[in-house]
């Protein structure tokens, strides 16, 4: 039984459902990728898949449209996959649990998907439809957004005719995108070295962030479990004698990790150090008690434990590291008021056999200091006698000052709200610079409906506003 039946558009309501119940995690889109292929060749439309699962359809001019500049609309087919703990989901092979409470839908214990699964639906609602008026209509729909715009990166251009692009990645009813920071995602990894140890294992479990996205919400000054861990280890450091079992936190590297977790042995009593980790948590819960009230840093001792551990060397190279690589906000920008010019965050800490991984989320507005920032990064972890990977690396969209599209959807978004919409830069990424690099050109506008806490598990899309957008959209493609 359908759980969004009688809800308006119900078009786009429809195509939300049914992608909801496709698995599409990032590097994990075939599933979905031949649904959208097979969507196309049932209405014989025009398609491309490439190798990596990036979909283009295309739909020819309706009547009297035939003469309209063509116009693209673009949205990513990969989510982010957070569950909550105790969730069942596999998110390889199930689909979501949708719910509807009030005016929000929201996944059962699991992120929604929302972003950016609500561009393919209006998507799909537009193609499939026999009445809306439109120009020719190329959809793009990319794969590996989420983990650093792969799919953009790969995307063969070659088919597609328009130069305008309508973007559909964005949060926020009422603003208009029309400039987004540049990235790269940066992998840090540190040779890991073992020997056996044995006493009593000290547990600690960093939970109850708020998280977020580490493009719309760094600069909220939420705490970074990441970091709050690689704090405790450094504020121990000199007191007490402790060894490192096993570290981890975070899954995604674009948002705010919400929980870690470390093991830590020792030969002597456990109850200082405990007593110690306890007062450092509450140091922490007081300077985050109004970004993240909810923080719980709880230790469990578990005593006469066998284990391996890291060298004492490896161990300091690892505290060391954590905290002295730079994490959140580094710059802000001098020219949009209130806009982050470069971040980066630690969305992902593993400590596995061989090695230590550090998981960064890099952005920047202005080129040449995200790439200063590599440099940092890469000399810092070299002389710790690591190595650096970045991929994904793309490029900032710069602002356009003479944008037809803008000033059309300006003009009719004032018609349609009687009020001016808000035009601004974010500081996330979004693939319109990537497109803009490959087609000259290019005038691009990103908007969407309003949705609450993307990439959580508390993710939410409002019903009322994905129709009043679906109508704003509607409009935009039938302007002549």
């Amino acid at each position: 039984m359908s759980t969004l039946a009688g809800l308006e558009p119900k078009e786009v309501f429809h195509y939300f459902e049914e992608i909801s119940n496709i698995p599409r995690p990032s590097y994990k889109e075939e599933k979905i990728s031949n649904y959208l292929v097979n969507f196309a060749k049932e209405r014989n439309l025009e398609y491309y898949q490439d190798e990596v699962k990036n979909v283009i359809i295309i739909k020819e001019a309706a009547p009297g449209y035939e003469d309209v500049a063509p116009l693209m609309i673009q949205g990513h087919m990969d989510m982010v996959c957070e569950k909550e703990p105790g969730s069942t989901i596999d998110f390889e092979n199930d689909g979501l649990t949708l719910e509807v409470n009030g005016d929000y839908i929201s996944a059962k214990g699991t992120t929604l998907g929302g972003d950016d699964g609500i561009a393919v639906a209006y998507a799909l609602a537009i193609l499939d439809s026999d009445s809306i008026a439109h120009p020719r209509i190329e959809f793009i729909c990319t794969v590996s957004e989420e983990v650093g715009m792969e799919g953009a990166v790969a995307l063969n251009v070659s088919h597609l005719k328009a130069k305008k692009l309508l973007n559909l990645d964005s949060e926020n009813e009422g603003i208009m995108l029309v400039s987004c920071a540049g990235g790269c995602s940066t992998v840090c990894e540190l040779p890991a070295e073992w020997e056996k140890s044995a006493g009593n294992l000290v547990s600690i479990h960093v939970a109850g962030l708020k998280g977020g996205h580490s493009g719309v919400e760094i600069d909220k000054g939420r705490a970074n479990s990441n970091i709050l861990l690689g704090r405790i280890l450094l504020e121990l450091k000199d007191e007490y004698h402790y060894q490192i079992a096993a570290l981890s936190g975070g899954n995604k590297q674009n948002a705010i990790p919400r929980e870690s977790a470390a093991e830590l042995m020792v030969q002597e009593d456990a109850t200082q150090l405990v007593h110690k980790i306890e007062e450092i948590a509450e140091k922490i819960t007081h300077e985050f008690s109004t970004s993240d009230p909810d923080i719980q840093i709880s230790v469990a001792v578990e005593e006469n434990c066998e284990k391996e551990v890291l060298t004492e060397a490896a161990a300091r190279k690892t505290v060391l590291l954590i905290n002295l690589l730079p994490n959140g906000i580094l710059r802000m920008s001098d020219d949009i008021k209130g806009l982050v010019e470069t971040s980066l965050n630690l969305g992902v800490l593993t400590l596995e056999k061989d090695k230590l991984t550090l998981q960064y989320a890099v952005r920047s507005a202005v080129g040449t200091a995200k790439e200063y920032l590599l440099k940092r990064i890469a000399a810092l972890v070299e002389e710790f006698g690591g190595r650096v990977t970045n991929t994904g690396n793309y490029p900032a969209w710069e602002y356009r000052r003479d944008s037809v599209l803008r000033d059309d959807m300006v003009r009719i978004f004032k018609e349609m709200y009687g009020k001016e919409p808000t035009v601004e830069a974010i500081h996330a990424g979004l693939e319109c610079g990537i497109l803009a690099g490959k087609i000259d050109g290019l005038d691009a506008v990103s908007i969407g409906p309003d949705m609450i806490a993307i990439h959580t598990t508390e993710e939410k899309l409002s019903i009322s506003s994905t129709k009043r957008v679906w109508d704003y959209i509607l409009k935009v493609i039938a302007c002549k």
